[in-house]
């Protein structure tokens, strides 16, 4: 037997590659200039859609998410991912994109897209049920 084999089977984790407006962003460099210069950066938007939110902006909040959420997506799929199987809240470079579920969750949520919110909890409990709810 090998140790660490998935005896399920399953797909393994995908990692993202690093994001480089991460480094930005944790210089306090303005998110909307990091998003302009790094679009396809799930973390930037997701940064966005927080200050959004934290602004009372939910609207925004919930297209900021949205982008990040798709942008990730295709992240993921170039990273090798098959539209299921885990992506690790430890892995640093997926937390942008796992952020931005758990906004869009945030903001569907509270402008009445119910079914959305369920939908989310479980893709995020798929991709690792150990990702913050807050």
């Amino acid at each position: 037997m090998t140790i660490g084999k998935d005896l399920l089977d399953g797909p393994p984790p995908t990692l993202l590659p690093d994001d480089p407006a991460a480094e930005q962003l944790a210089a306090g460099v303005d998110p909307d200039t990091v998003v302009r210069e790094f679009p396809t950066s799930s973390l930037a938007w997701a940064v966005l859609s927080d200050q959004a939110w934290a602004e009372g902006k939910v609207v925004e909040s919930y297209a900021f998410a949205r982008v990040g959420y798709h942008r990730g997506l295709d992240a993921l799929r170039r990273s090798g991912w098959k539209g299921h199987g885990p992506v690790p809240w430890g892995h640093e470079p997926n937390q942008g994109f796992l952020r931005c579920l758990r906004s869009l969750a945030r903001a569907a949520g509270a402008i009445g897209e119910h079914a959305e919110v369920d939908r989310i909890a479980v893709f995020i409990d798929d991709c690792d049920p150990s990702v913050p709810r807050d």
